[in-house]
């Protein structure tokens, strides 16, 4: 098939390359002119495992490329994915959509014939509706379009493979006369033949099909996350808390990992528009539970502040060295990452703080350019009077416990992603701290006097 893709962010480079890569021929569709040469000469302007190796060999294939030019989408196919940002509205938890009715209004007026609009963004409930009337008022006389919507579901890190083997495909159509089930099932040959599940619903339905999915993920994180702070006012450890419920099949234990909590460009700001979009259509109790989830996620990036100042009293002039400033690790997103928040709070209080990240850099520096970014982790590490674990890539994990004491000048470390074997931390000599761990299995070496224990467990 020939189809384009307009936008050419995470989501819409992404699924413009691995829809090429499915063997079909696709024209993405950018204004930034900087990335449409960028990505024309097989650059990906972010980073993503496997990306540009997909990027690269359809292009060099002829089944891939890249323009600025509407007229030229609009002549190119009858087939079109919108994968534009929809960020939160500045002083509301609304989201934003003009960039996806931008899409409409330049889009739509240069087409002929029949086209089909597949919306890929993530929007509020409604959004679907209200674009195909606008569609419909600035369609050519002769000319159909229809609106559609099919969600994207992908993780970062891991967008190639999401896209390429979906766990799950979702069309929403408009009722009566549509294209849209027939036409879904032609661009995912390959992987319905795999065996896919394809659900077909209404646009509402798949509207909010990925925004659901995000609340409900971002409930489970804040969950384990408020039992931690529980576990740490008992005594009790939460990792082992959580391996031990998760053994129930109804509840499982991925997204059960207590820690610095969620965030990035999609959760926090898709939770939000959700309680906004809600309040709109007059369900405004339905999800007023989300504030809570979202406080508690906050919240546990303070507590990691928190603690660093009762172990350190003042931290003005304390040399603090935070690991990770993206939100995840595989990525170098930034985005609302708590990693770069606590980051920018230390630094606020007056502690010297050096950061590290593999790849997210770069970005980091465009969101806090005051802080002290390292050359890599060893040089990270030397001096510190205080580790902060924050962004659990493998790099960090796998540290050498002993290795690193010889760089530091304290060997005192927060596990803010849990993910450190404690016991072999503290063989090496270092007082170790994990959000919600038991404090005499994680914090036996701490003094144990009652003042002590009551400042660390508020």
């Amino acid at each position: 098939m020939r189809m384009t893709v307009i936008g050419t962010g995470y989501l819409g480079a992404t699924h413009a390359a691995c829809m090429a890569e499915l063997g079909h021929e696709v024209l993405g569709v950018d204004v930034d002119e900087a990335k449409v040469e960028a990505l024309k000469n097989g650059k990906v302007p972010f980073y993503e495992p496997g990306l540009p190796e997909v990027l690269e060999r359809n292009i060099e294939a002829g089944r891939l490329s890249f323009t600025t030019s509407y007229a030229e989408a609009a002549a190119f196919g009858n087939v079109h994915f919108i994968g534009v940002g929809t960020p939160q509205q500045r002083g509301s938890y609304a989201a934003d959509t003009r960039y996806v009715e931008a899409v409409i209004d330049d889009l739509v007026p240069q087409l002929e014939g029949d086209h089909l609009i597949l919306g890929k963004s993530t929007v509020p409930v409604g959004t679907a509706g209200a674009l195909q009337e606008r569609a419909d008022k600035l369609a050519k006389p002769g000319t159909t379009v229809e609106i559609a919507w099919n969600p994207e579901f992908l993780r970062e890190g891991y967008a190639v493979k999401d896209t390429i083997e979906p766990d799950r495909i979702v069309i929403g159509h408009r009722a009566g006369d549509s294209r849209a089930e027939e036409t879904a099932r032609e661009v995912y040959a390959t992987p319905l033949s795999n065996g896919t599940p394809f659900i077909v619903t209404d646009l509402q339905t798949a509207e909010l099909v990925k925004v659901s999915a995000n609340a409900f993920l971002a409930t489970k994180i804040s969950f384990i996350n408020a039992v931690s702070e529980v576990c740490e006012n008992v005594g009790a450890d939460v990792t082992q808390l959580a391996d031990a419920i998760g053994y129930d099949d109804r509840i499982g234990r991925k997204f059960l990992g207590a820690g610095l909590g969620f965030g990035g460009g999609c959760l926090p700001k898709d939770i939000r528009a959700f309680m906004a979009r809600a309040g709109e259509v007059g369900a405004d109790q339905a999800l007023t539970f989300l504030r809570e989830v979202d406080a508690i996620n906050m919240r546990r990036r303070q507590r990691v502040v928190d603690l660093s100042r009762e172990e350190l009293g003042s931290l003005i002039g304390k040399r603090i060295t935070v690991l990770g400033a993206a939100f995840k690790p595989n990525s170098d997103d930034v985005r609302d990452s708590p990693a770069l928040a606590v980051a920018g709070q230390l630094s606020l209080a007056g502690a010297a703080v050096r950061v590290y990240d593999p790849q997210g850099m770069v970005n980091a520096r465009k969101i806090i350019p005051d802080l002290d970014y390292a050359a890599s982790l060893e040089d990270a590490l030397r001096g510190a009077e205080l580790t902060i674990l924050a962004t659990e890539w493998d790099e960090f994990k796998q540290m050498d416990p002993v290795w690193a004491g010889g760089l530091v000048e304290k060997q005192l470390l927060i596990d803010g992603r849990n993910v450190l074997p404690v016991a072999d931390w503290q063989q090496a000599g270092w007082r170790i701290w994990g959000l919600g761990r038991s404090t005499h299995e994680v914090c036996s070496t701490l003094p144990t006097s009652p003042v002590y224990a009551t400042s660390y467990r508020q």
